[in-house]
């Protein structure tokens, strides 16, 4: 059931969250995309316990940095999407397309500038107020389903 939406973690921090994404990955049937350097090595026993075997099934893509993932999107002709707090855009109100791939910020420190100039559009996921963020695998979870959904996945 793979479908076209990509998911990209730029630097992600915690290894358990980037293994629950992958576990979703695989059984949603996106595609993640990782741009590194990553807070964690690859085979971190958290990644591998968050992803149980899963992380086998999940289509998964290594860019060594920001550089060669824009690269990547460019010769794709893909459009990209950030997810932050900084849009006052609803995630569930864009239209979403094949050619779309949803980049997802640090835990720490979300996504830089440079990343924020880069993307074609900017949405958020609407949260009570006083409330900062919601978990990175969550906020994947939530927008990619979503996002699926309306592609017919």
């Amino acid at each position: 059931m793979t479908n076209s939406i990509h998911v990209t973690l730029f630097q992600p921090d915690i290894a358990g969250n980037t293994g629950t994404i992958l576990r979703t990955a695989a059984c949603l049937g996106f595609h993640v995309h990782i741009i590194e350097p990553a807070g964690f090595d690859a085979s971190d026993r958290n990644l591998k316990r968050a992803g149980m075997d899963y992380t086998e099934l999940a289509t998964l893509n290594r860019h060594r940095d920001w550089s060669n993932f824009l690269n990547w999107s460019r010769n794709n002709n893909k459009r990209l999407i950030l997810l932050t707090t900084k849009s006052v855009e609803d995630y569930s109100t864009f239209k979403y397309s094949g050619d779309d791939v949803l980049i997802f910020g640090r835990e720490s420190a979300g996504a830089p500038e440079y990343v924020h100039d880069a993307a074609h559009q900017r949405l958020t996921i609407p949260m009570q107020e006083g409330a900062r963020s919601l978990n990175l695998a969550v906020s994947v979870g939530i927008v990619a389903a979503h996002a699926a959904s309306h592609l017919g996945g």
